[in-house]
């Protein structure tokens, strides 16, 4: 208890809203995509962004994905027994199917759960990441109503070199990672490889066990290591056809091997693949013309006792068309159409395995003296549940002196499940799209070192689809409210470099039945961290705190998680112009914690890294 509030201290003395960056606080003039669609200055987005690059990636010495992820603003996290294994990402309080993932532009996550395989996305091939808070369903259609995540690979410019690290830690943790890129302005390329293997921790802890006891499905405790392996490649290169046409192409496939407690299912193997590619036609500074297409492939092969018994996969087809026209100096205009398909692979028999969704979509943003202006609508045409319509719109004002103010209001659904829809027996053809409509409001300081961010937001859900008794199926009825704000800094202070959040939210159950004013499960009222480095020479310390309140584990509120909080120390120390070795304690104190009922975290842990990066 002590640990938490201190770290809750720290971070109220010095929130940061953890825009990672390398040597500086952040950078000014760096760029993001994914609130817009279009290039923008971060400090200029009128949605709360946080962008974490390459450089915090390797600073943050973060294993996974997930890891990366933890108690970030308006982020939490719910994982299933450590390394590798069933990790779920709330959003503002929405559900963790509420959350459109990108990973370079392609929508990627399972058409059958409605989830994506956070844990499965290998932290070495990853670039930047982009989180926008909010609803993006006017640009985006489906999912995005917490928000969205996109996921940028790795991307090599100047000379041809190539790169490795290894590492070796606790729980017999190995991982290694090659590449090679580089490239010049008329064409780069890059390729790297990545290996995985943990023999992780007992995932599950259940003292007197039933066959259903929190989703553990064991009759009878298991107490053994459940390990992981991860294989992963990434492909990528693009062309520059003269000074008006840009060609890009990558792919991306990462193989999981998982091992777990159940009774009726304890192994599977895991396949992430993700192509696409684009194609960019600049004639004049007015007009940009983008075009793109992309596969995501997200598989399942389920075992119990070495025998196979089944497997599930999703294959997501998506082309987009997208035109941006400079109406005058500070006025742009987006016009474009999406088209996805979704179609489902599997030894269960579907009702149906296959749908498409075509969209059209169009975007103002402009600048009015000291306003600044965005709106936003689209219209999705489902072949099975029929036509939706989105909008957003968003206002910022600057008040001088680095001080701006900001508000906007948007409107966003989610597309039921295939198997919500077509699971044999259970599923329900006639369940409507679930929709939200969502309030915010900013205020935010910037003054070059320093920038601190105050967000609140409203969201009301509709329609939310839940087990309906009295159709022994899935039906839309449910209602559900999530309040909150989120408070944030960047800065650098002397040498230091500090980053960090503090998120309070609010949710409610305002359906009619037994739940109703109950709060939703596994997300905590309160959450912080704090990331601090400095370096010293060649050397760099820094720690990351996380601190995160009780939560409810059920939607019945009778089950619940205590708050946690946990300190991670690391340092690393450059041996050479391409030679850095890093060290890192996580969960220094050892603390004993669940994000996920019955579902053990692991305690305190170490790790070893060297890397060779002759071009960083």
């Amino acid at each position: 208890m002590q640990l938490r509030l201190s770290i809750l201290a720290c971070a109220l003395a010095l929130p940061l809203s953890a825009h990672a960056q390398s040597e500086t606080a952040r950078d000014l003039d760096e760029v993001v995509v994914t609130a817009t669609r279009t290039p923008v200055s971060a400090n200029a987005t009128l949605a709360p962004v946080e962008v974490i690059d390459r450089d915090a990636i390797i600073r943050s010495q973060a294993r996974s994905l997930p890891e990366l992820l933890r108690g970030r603003a308006g982020v939490a996290i719910s994982n299933q027994g450590g390394q590798g294994k069933l990790t779920t990402v709330f959003m503002r309080g929405a559900e963790s199917d509420h959350v459109l993932v990108l990973v370079d532009g392609v929508r990627v996550g399972s058409a059958t759960s409605g989830l994506v395989s956070f844990q499965d996305l290998p932290l070495s091939m990853i670039d930047r990441v982009e989180i926008v808070r909010g609803p993006r369903s006017s640009l985006y259609g489906s999912e995005a109503i917490g928000g969205v995540i996109q996921v940028f690979t790795r991307r090599d410019h100047g000379g041809i070199s190539p790169r490795a690290n290894a590492t070796v830690g606790s729980h017999g943790r190995r991982e290694a990672s090659a590449g090679i890129g580089g490239g010049s302005q008329a064409a780069w390329f890059g390729i790297d490889a990545g290996y995985q293997r943990t023999d992780g921790i007992d995932a599950c802890d259940v003292a007197t066990p039933t066959p259903f006891s929190g989703g553990c499905f064991i009759a009878a405790p298991q107490p053994d290591a459940d390990g992981y392996r991860n294989r992963s490649v990434s492909l990528r290169g693009g062309l520059d056809l003269g000074t008006t046409v840009e060609l890009q192409a990558q792919a991306l496939r990462a193989h999981g091997e998982n091992e777990f407690d159940g009774d009726f299912t304890d192994y599977s193997e895991t396949t992430q693949q993700v192509l696409g590619a684009r194609a960019t036609w600049t004639p004049s500074d007015a007009l940009t013309l983008a075009l793109g297409a992309g596969r995501n492939t997200d598989a399942s092969d389920n075992f119990i006792g070495g025998t196979s018994i089944g497997y599930f996969e999703t294959d997501r087809d998506s082309a987009s068309v997208q035109a941006d026209v400079a109406l005058a100096e500070g006025h742009l205009l987006t016009v474009g159409a999406d088209w996805l398909r979704d179609r489902v692979g599997s030894t269960t028999a579907y009702d149906r395995t296959e749908r498409d969704t075509r969209a059209a979509f169009g975007q103002y943003q402009g600048t009015l003296g000291r306003h600044s202006l965005q709106a936003a609508l689209r219209h999705d045409d489902n072949r099975q549940f029929g036509q939706a319509t989105t909008g957003s719109a968003a206002w910022g004002l600057s008040l001088g002196g680095g001080w701006r103010l900001s508000a906007g209001y948007g409107t966003a659904f989610k597309a039921p499940t295939f198997n919500e829809l077509y699971f044999p027996f259970f599923g329900n053809p006639t369940l409507r799209p679930e929709s939200s409509r969502s309030w915010d409001a900013g205020l935010a300081w910037d003054a070059g070192t320093i920038m601190w961010r105050l967000d609140a937001f409203d969201t009301r859900v509709e329609d939310l689809i839940a087990y309906d008794a009295a159709l022994f199926l899935p039906n839309n009825i449910e209602r559900a409210r999530m309040r909150g704000a989120e408070l944030g800094v960047d800065a650098e202070l002397s040498a230091w470099a500090l980053a960090g959040s503090i998120s309070v939210l609010d949710t409610e159950n305002r359906g009619s039945g037994f739940n109703a004013g109950n709060e939703l499960p596994r997300r905590a009222r309160h959450s912080a961290r704090l990331d601090l480095d400095r370096p010293y020479g060649a050397l760099r310390i820094g720690l990351t705190g996380v601190a995160e309140g009780s939560r409810f584990d059920d939607v019945g509120n009778t089950r619940r998680l205590g708050g946690y909080a946990t300190l991670d120390l690391r340092a690393e120390y450059a041996i050479g112009p391409a030679w850095t070795v890093q060290a890192r304690v996580a969960n220094v104190f050892d603390r004993d914690y669940e994000t996920a009922s019955f579902y053990n975290q692991p305690g305190r842990e170490w790790f070893l890294t060297l890397r060779w990066d002759p071009g960083h």
